[in-house]
């Protein structure tokens, strides 16, 4: 068995050479064409000076050249550095200077972006605009031998409530990923319709893919128009989708049909998923639309299963995972309780880059601790109440912003909605949403409050509701609800 990342891939490539590896819109290459690619590539980044251990940024959209890269930096020891393309400059000169990577291969178009961040960065790293060309001689220089605990990824938190942190994971633990994912092998074709630089695209598909010989069919940029083709076009078997993008498919779906019949497991995470999408999503596409649970550190953590579908709930531990809630003591809560989730996995990350203070808060005994907020059943799922940085303290109450959204969303006229808290002298905090409706359809603020009062105490019906044409996301797609805070307080 192979445990590091390079070993996989490799014994994937040489059972099945002509095999088409991976698919970006009219562009395709076969195993042994990547094979061949990522060797001229990992040998070209040794000759340029680069050693293992070295950090390679890649700010890029779904690309075969992302996944090139992904490969080369694992066979030539080094660690790949992911970045999103949404980025700011100011965003990504924190990561160049925190990370220092040697060279950071850039888009074209993202060219003005790094050149910016790197200026600003105090970091010097060379800037490149694609692969290279000229490729050294076969085997020189020579190819380090992994080592399966070897550094292999640091990928970034998003940073909504503090400074990005900078999370590490090793070959062994990214490799424990493809033992999470349900029965993907040689004849699954993964879609990766979030980035493959965010966790979940990397995680939840690319990997898992790639790794079990599969077929990884990349959509560039979202677009459910793209997204639904792609799936009837190549018979794609399983994805991973962020709320907002599973309710545009809806949408579009519902528009013109697609046989999107070759699907076999749709997974959703990033976010609450209001059980009123799940039920939109199974009618329009056929199949449910699973509510799972992963995080940057560890990734996936918790799914509704194929043979256990519980609509509302995160799912159970996947994958050799195991799961506790506990106090703020670090003591079990009993079933039905809330407490913070934390997490003992294979895919746990082994700490956050240069910060041992963090790392010490998050990694404790060999558990997890998530910041999220949840509560366990008698059958063992869990159900998710909110993060703990984002409650709502209102008269001493806690009100968690998903659970407001999950009413909000079941109103027909709602598309997207975001709720979070602002300071109030008399009550502490007071809920307050943002929505955005569903195109030709229309409701005033008093009946969409009357609307959550049906089912919801009054402590948690929003003082006030802001109709917004679109909600804004953060880098990874979710909504933001840190932008609806500041944008509220103008």
């Amino acid at each position: 068995m192979h445990t590091g990342l390079d070993g996989r891939f490799q014994a994937a490539a040489k059972l099945h050479p002509q095999k088409t590896a991976v698919i970006c819109g009219t562009e395709a290459v076969t195993y042994e064409e990547l094979d061949r690619t990522v060797t001229g590539v990992a040998q070209w980044l040794l000759r340029e000076g680069l050693r293992p251990g070295d950090r390679v940024g890649v700010l890029w959209d779904n690309d075969i050249t992302v996944v090139t890269l992904y490969l080369a930096c694992w066979r030539a020891g080094m660690i790949a550095l992911p970045v999103i393309w949404r980025m700011k400059a100011p965003e990504l000169a924190y990561i160049i200077g925190h990370a220092t990577p040697s060279v950071l291969f850039a888009h074209p178009k993202l060219l003005p972006v790094a050149t910016e961040a790197q200026a600003s960065s105090g970091h010097p790293c060379r800037i490149l605009t694609a692969l290279p060309e000229d490729m050294p001689a076969p085997d020189e220089p020579a190819l380090p031998a992994n080592d399966p605990d070897w550094p292999a990824l640091i990928i970034y938190t998003s940073g909504t409530t503090a400074r990005p942190k900078g999370a590490m994971h090793t070959h062994r633990t990214l490799a424990a990923t493809t033992e999470a994912m349900w029965g993907i092998g040689p004849s699954g074709i993964g879609i990766a319709v979030t980035s493959i630089l965010h966790a979940s695209g990397l995680y939840c598909v690319l990997l898992p893919t790639l790794l079990a010989a599969g077929t990884l069919v990349l959509v560039p940029v979202f677009d459910p128009v793209e997204v639904l083709d792609a799936i009837e076009r190549h018979r794609c078997t399983n994805t991973i989708l962020l709320p907002a993008m599973a309710q545009s498919v809806v949408v579009e779906q519902l528009k013109r049909r697609r046989d999107v019949s070759s699907l076999q497991w749709a997974l959703a995470g990033g976010d609450s998923v209001p059980v009123a999408l799940q039920t939109q999503f199974q009618d329009a596409c056929g199949l449910p639309l699973r509510e799972g649970l992963g995080m940057t550190e560890a990734c996936p953590i918790l799914a509704n299963p194929p043979d256990g579908l519980r609509p509302g709930s995160l799912g159970v531990p996947l994958g050799g995972g195991e799961a506790r809630v506990v106090d703020n003591e670090g003591r079990l809560t009993p079933d039905g309780e809330i407490g913070e989730l934390v997490v003992r996995s294979p895919r746990n990350f082994v700490g956050y880059w240069n910060n041992p203070e963090e790392t010490a808060a998050a990694l404790r005994q060999g558990w997890l601790h998530t910041g999220d907020l949840v509560k366990r059943d008698a059958s063992g799922y869990y159900w998710f109440q909110g993060r703990k940085k984002q409650i709502i303290v209102c008269e001493s109450y806690n009100v968690a912003p998903q659970e407001v959204e999950e009413v909000l969303y079941r109103h027909p006229a709602v598309f997207e909605a975001g709720v979070f808290g602002l300071p109030d002298t008399v009550s502490g905090e007071k809920v307050i949403a943002a929505v955005s409706l569903r195109p030709g359809n229309q409701v005033d603020e008093a009946d969409l409050r009357e609307f959550v009062r049906r089912h919801l105490n009054d402590l948690k019906v929003p003082v006030r509701i802001y109709f917004l044409a679109e909600l804004p996301k953060g880098l990874s797609g979710k909504v933001d609800r840190r932008v609806l805070k500041e944008m509220a307080k103008v």
